[in-house]
């Protein structure tokens, strides 16, 4: 099983290099830094909670785990 924190620096690591990428989406896709930084911030957040949530289900789930 993983820790809480282990599941808490994997998702906010997964959701920098996403807020870096949405940030470019949304430069390219609105021509403003300040409207893309926008989007990106408020898909961060919730991808940040919906992330951690499916980590912990599924750290819950013996199913396909190996016991060595």
């Amino acid at each position: 099983m993983e820790t809480r924190k282990r599941s808490i620096v994997k998702a906010v690591i997964w959701n920098v290099l996403g807020l870096v990428s949405m940030t470019l989406v949304g430069l390219a896709a609105t021509g403003s830094v300040k409207a893309g930084g926008v989007m990106a911030l408020i898909n961060t957040g919730i991808g940040f909670t919906v992330y951690l949530m499916y980590e912990r289900v599924w750290a819950q789930i013996s199913w396909g785990r190996r016991h060595v």
